[in-house]
């Protein structure tokens, strides 16, 4: 890895830390914690978590408990209070979440007087997995896509629509492509609130109706990974990718989301042979 791009990439992510110390009552704000880490918000959630471990919500509760518990031993604030400024909907919550960290209820913790940081999280990365990247100018692909809402892994639903319709319309045939747009990054984000989109070539001309409509992939240069497997694995992939290439590779991701081709038909095949390549947009 190279020293000098993990270190420039540990000064963005200090600075949007520290701009999460100075407002911890203000919750996760995704683009301003992008811009002060000077990041795309397409991609700040992945590096951020690459980096630290955590996401960014998991770094934001840890603060909060750990002024939670300073406040504990500053006198006889009330510890519901206290849990409500930290964050929590419930005194219960509170307490497991406080234990869990510091391996003491609130009271307890309090008789004790004693003050100790819970512990950083380790990266726990996967020594023992590599893949090949290799870096292609994409030209972008037009596409009439279906957007979908929520969990990535019930974006084939969408899929699944997106074919029929487009079937009913002469769209499918042997030269159709197939592209997954996403976002926001599934660790970081609740499910229920994943942006993404399901796509698939179309004619020159042509023109969507209804809940249908057309874009265009993105283009340009790419960092593109294949994987083989299941697509509930693929988070893996990701994992290296922004944990383990990115830092090393002197390169910075552009301001515009990841995005997937898939390569086989995933009714043809096992799970095990689907073919998927990842594909991250990187700034000239």
């Amino acid at each position: 890895m190279k020293a000098a791009t993990r270190e420039r990439h540990g000064e963005r992510i200090e600075r949007a830390v520290r701009w999460l110390t100075r407002h911890l009552d203000a919750g996760v704000d995704l683009h301003r914690l992008a811009e002060e880490a000077a990041l795309s918000p397409y991609h700040f959630h992945r590096v951020y978590r690459a980096h630290m471990g955590e996401t960014v919500q998991q770094t934001l509760s840890r603060l909060r408990l750990h002024r939670a518990a300073g406040r504990l031993l500053e006198g006889s604030r009330a510890i519901a209070l206290i849990a409500t400024e930290a964050g929590f909907g419930s005194v219960q919550a509170f307490n497991r979440a406080f234990r869990a960290a510091y391996g003491l209820p609130p009271a307890a913790f309090r008789g004790r007087r004693l003050v100790q940081f819970p512990a950083l999280p380790s990266l726990n990365r996967q020594e023992n997995t590599m893949y090949t990247v290799r870096i292609e100018n994409r030209p972008t692909v037009a596409v009439v896509a279906l957007a979908h809402e929520g969990d990535y892994q019930q974006i084939g639903h969408s899929f699944e629509r997106l074919a029929a319709w487009a079937g009913g319309k002469g769209l499918l045939g042997p030269q159709t492509r197939s592209f997954g747009i996403y976002y926001d990054d599934p660790e970081s984000v609740p499910a229920r609130d994943l942006r993404s989109e399901a796509c698939i070539t179309v004619p020159a001309g042509f023109r969507p109706e209804e809940d249908f409509r057309l874009l265009q992939t993105p283009g340009g240069r790419c960092a593109v990974l294949e994987f083989t497997g299941p697509y509930a694995e693929l988070h893996k992939a990701y994992a290296w990718l922004y944990g383990e290439w990115l830092p090393a590779s002197n390169e910075e991701p552009a301001d515009a989301p990841a995005f997937e081709e898939y390569l086989n038909n995933c009714a043809d095949l096992p799970p095990s042979e689907w073919r998927t390549a990842i594909c991250i947009p990187l700034a000239d």
